[in-house]
């Protein structure tokens, strides 16, 4: 899997991200963060080597099962909707070189966000950085300071100390928040709510796309 991964990475940087391993690309309300609420045009991309045990779209992590598609042609669906919002996710975009992909959003007036763990270079034009970090493959240092927002998903005990450790290193516009992993939403939520309302600092996100039974 990891070579497959590797070699179809650097045909997409030889190609300048004019194709990319396309999952799925769907017209939604943004779930999760300080974004929650508004509509937005998502697009996922696959492959991912952070591997998190409890991730929910495990179908991302091998590129060599989405199909390369034509970066014009996902930019023309995009633009089609009414919302002027893009969010790129994955898989891990870091992995991909976005500046083709941004580049051209922009030039149709739409604003681009990017959920990330950040364990590559960042590329790209983003309005919006979500920067949610991994135990299994850690952030790039220089990462950390392009963040707008970090979000941690909470799993145990443990990563409320983690979470600590992360927000060291933002910058200190960096909104901060706690997100209970889905499967274990109502043993760690009532955990979130004590630990935000001792650290005001820290903020509340909920998997809203799922109460709401939407992609």
């Amino acid at each position: 899997m990891d070579r497959l991964i590797r070699q179809q990475e650097q045909s997409f940087h030889t190609q300048n991200g004019r194709f990319l391993p396309l999952m799925e690309e769907f017209y939604t309300i943004q779930g999760e963060g300080y974004n929650t609420g508004k509509a937005a045009y998502f697009i996922r991309v696959g492959g991912c080597d952070v591997g998190c045990h409890w991730c929910d779209v495990k179908e991302s992590w091998d590129a060599s099962i989405h199909p390369l598609t034509a970066t014009d042609d996902i930019v023309q669906r995009a633009t089609s909707y009414p919302a002027k919002a893009v969010v790129v996710t994955g898989g891990e975009p870091s992995m991909y070189p976005m500046d083709y992909l941004t580049g051209n959003l922009k030039n149709y007036g739409i604003k681009t966000f990017v959920e990330t763990s950040a364990a590559y270079p960042l590329s790209g034009i983003w309005d919006w950085v979500c920067l949610s970090p991994k135990k299994t493959k850690d952030p790039l240092p220089e990462n950390y300071k392009l963040a707008n927002e970090l979000k941690v998903i909470v799993y145990n005990k443990h990563d409320f100390i983690w979470a600590e450790e992360n927000a060291k290193h933002v910058n200190h516009n960096c909104l901060l928040y706690l997100q209970p992993e889905w499967s274990k939403a109502k043993e760690i939520t009532p955990l979130i709510v004590d630990y935000v309302k001792n650290n005001p600092q820290w903020n509340i996100s909920l998997q809203t796309h799922k109460f709401m039974h939407i992609p």
